[in-house]
């Protein structure tokens, strides 16, 4: 097997739910072991969220938690109890870094701050995801993505159209699956810190924090601008530019263009769609001409692609060098040969005779696509990792007898 660009790197997790566990998801598949751990009776309290109702399984595997937590091993260890946190101890004593997405005062009863983990380990990197923040009058709350990420980083309001009668709501996970993948690449660059320095790092992200990111350039113009500088989307027969805009097609689906050079492209577009006589029609033939009669260019436009179905414009399309794309439904995503070229979905085994279709973390090293593996059943590693740890059969049965491990 090919090296990976994380191989010998151990990080202990203790942590819940999606927004800090997805960053050891991605670490695993770049190489780094993972060792979740986890209450010995009650788990991740995501795993529940099937029984709860909330999610369904496929082929006895939850989709969700496979996704957020795979190729990692799982540790069942009370750390309310006294055995138990010693032998956090020692799997700290022997890991490059240790993430987190406890509050405060979780962290403090279970003694698990940076001082207590650096007592442990002078020389680990600390993670610690939060809701809002380390700081202010937030700063101990807790949250999810929905409220952190996308309520109160003014997310919602920029995909809220005036008039609706309730504010959008975002996808599952949205915004944890880009604030863990955000923790990632800090923990390479941590990693790299300490290698070239010495220096361990404490690093630190949030919710709130990686919205405000997504949404950047809307937060800046409202900043400079005042309240009225983030615009609503404009009705779609007075943009500027008809050639960034979907059209839909006889079949009811839908052609995104996305020319951001229309003056270069707009000939060869009139050409690859059959109407090469419109290149010149003073009405469309600059881009100012098409920005003034943007009602006549869009509703024209529309009756054309409305000619065709979807699978047709693709072939039509297929040598046109303007930048376009079919939009997709999630479930033609397993056959696109776009994205099977790259490796971008893989099946991963469960370990039952049956497979899950998982999305790759998405950067490749070396040409290498990702290569994920399932996510461990509850506290399915805990024997395997203390024996590895040096603890004897002995040691390990009276661990379990005190209840400190499963």
């Amino acid at each position: 097997m090919t090296a990976r660009p994380l191989d010998g790197v151990r990080i202990v997790e203790v942590a819940s739910h999606v927004f800090v566990p997805m960053s050891g998801a991605v670490l695993t598949e770049w190489g780094a072991e993972v060792v979740k751990v986890e209450h010995p009776e009650t788990g991740d309290p995501y795993r529940g969220l099937v029984t709860a109702g909330m999610r369904k399984l496929h082929h006895g595997a939850d989709v969700q938690f496979q996704t957020t937590n795979r190729g990692k091993r799982s540790v069942g260890i009370d750390l309310k109890n006294p055995d138990g946190r010693r032998l956090l101890s020692k799997l700290l004593a022997s890991a490059d870094v240790f993430v987190t997405n406890l509050r405060p005062g979780g962290r403090r009863n279970l003694r698990i701050d940076v001082e207590d983990v650096r007592a442990d380990n002078p020389s680990i990197i600390y993670v610690s995801g939060t809701a809002f923040g380390p700081r202010g009058p937030e700063a101990g709350r807790g949250g999810y993505d929905s409220g952190a990420y996308w309520a109160r980083s003014g997310m919602q309001q920029l995909f809220t159209r005036p008039g609706d009668e309730w504010p959008a709501s975002p996808r599952p996970a949205f915004g944890d699956v880009v604030g863990g993948l955000t923790i990632a690449g800090a923990i390479g660059t941590a990693l790299y810190r300490r290698a070239t320095t010495g220096e361990p790092s404490t690093v630190d992200t949030s919710l709130l924090a990686a919205g405000l990111w997504q949404v950047q350039m809307d937060v800046i113009n409202a900043c400079v601008s005042g309240p009225g500088a983030v615009r609503t989307p404009p009705d779609r027969y007075e943009v500027p530019n008809p050639l960034m805009q979907a059209y839909r097609t006889a079949d009811g689906r839908i052609i995104a263009l996305q020319m951001l050079a229309p003056e270069r492209r707009w000939p060869d577009l009139c050409e690859a769609i059959g109407r090469p006589e419109m290149a010149a029609d003073p009405r469309f033939a600059t881009m100012e001409a098409r920005k003034e009669n943007a009602r006549a260019c869009v509703g024209w436009l529309e009756g054309v692609f409305a000619e065709r179905d979807l699978d047709e414009w693709c072939r039509v399309l297929a040598g046109f060098e303007g930048e376009w794309v079919p939009s997709v439904r999630p479930d033609e995503l397993a056959d696109d040969p776009q994205v099977r070229a790259n490796g971008y979905l893989a099946d991963v085994d469960l370990g039952n005779g049956h497979s899950v279709p998982m999305v790759a973390a998405p950067v490749q090293f070396d040409g290498h696509p990702g290569s994920p593996a399932r996510a461990p059943e509850h506290c399915e590693h805990t024997e395997s990792v203390l024996l590895e740890l040096g603890l004897s059969w002995e040691e390990i049965g009276a661990l379990k007898d005190g209840k400190a491990i499963s």
